[in-house]
């Protein structure tokens, strides 16, 4: 039973860094209508600037983190304006293709810059962690929950306490009724890649603490994306649920099923809820079910 919890903690921990990467994708969604598939690019290149800040450069660590969050919110601005805005009016395939073409363009730019080994980011916490109940908790796992959770509550405030946030809600509900109402709908646009972006930065950084940075990380999109169907695409309550579900799932499935298949059922498993979610529930646990009338 000690190791099932000990599994299950550590899998709601990973599983909240899920939610606050997915909430990148389901801003961008909301917004846009726009699936990011370079989401992935974006969290691992947000999280090589952080190391590059910090170690080669060696800046003290709050002047690193404030850099690395407008590098990130600039990046995801000029993104937006030069790839994106100008599919304006072209077919949603185009769109998509298009993100899927950034995150190809990424990917072959960043080995090139930062190297392909992978790095490790300064310590800041002592090794080891807290023991409670008989399970051991490290500390890079409590820090990395705890910050992901405060960062999803502090977009959530943004979004329903901020005058920004509430115009970036009317939006998504609408982009020709908040156009009538005399809503700039390309400036929202870039402020949802700004934040998606940062997400990513936010994201990586964390992931990075517990596994490793490296150019590879924006594989962990894959990874997300079982959050994002469960929750539903359109939902920030169902991506803060959803993270820790297919995060305790996965770890589950490393703990018990690799032995056994000795290897890659952490990976098997979140996909597989993939399939199961289309099947019976297309739209998400959370998403809003679209019914179109002829």
């Amino acid at each position: 039973m000690n190791y099932f919890l000990q599994l299950l903690v550590s899998g709601v921990m990973l599983g909240g860094v899920y939610s606050l990467v997915a909430l990148g994708f389901v801003i961008i969604y909301k917004s846009t209508g726009v699936i990011n598939f370079a989401q992935g690019q974006l969290l691992a290149l947000g999280a090589l600037l952080a190391w590059a800040f910090l170690v080669p450069l060696g800046l003290p660590f709050w002047l690193a983190g404030l850099l690395s969050v407008l590098c990130s919110a600039l990046m995801g601005i000029v993104v937006e304006r030069l790839t994106l805005r100008p599919m304006t009016g072209q077919p949603l395939m185009a769109v998509i293709v298009m993100t899927i073409g950034l995150a190809t363009f990424l990917d072959s730019l960043m080995p090139p810059i930062f190297g392909g080994v992978e790095k490790a980011y300064p310590s800041l916490l002592p090794t080891g962690g807290l023991y409670v109940a008989g399970l051991s908790i490290s500390y890079e796992y409590l820090l990395s929950f705890i910050s992901a959770i405060i960062l999803v509550f502090v977009f959530l405030y943004f979004f329903h306490h901020t005058r920004r946030g509430v115009t970036m809600r009317a939006v998504a509900d609408g982009h020709d009724t908040a156009r009538s109402c005399g809503v700039r709908v390309g400036s929202i646009f870039s402020t949802a890649w700004a934040i998606a972006a940062v997400s990513a930065l936010a994201g990586g950084y964390l992931l990075g603490n517990i596994e490793s940075v490296s150019p590879a990380m924006s594989s962990i999109a894959l990874r997300i994306f079982p959050v994002l169907i469960l929750g539903g695409l359109d939902s920030i309550p169902g991506c803060m649920i959803a993270g820790p579900i297919v995060g305790s799932l996965e770890m589950l499935a490393v703990g018990y099923a690799d032995p056994i298949t000795e290897g890659g059922s952490g990976e098997v498993v979140p996909h597989l809820i993939i399939l199961a979610t289309l099947v019976f529930r297309p739209h998400g646990i959370f998403g809003q079910e679209h019914i179109e009338r002829i």
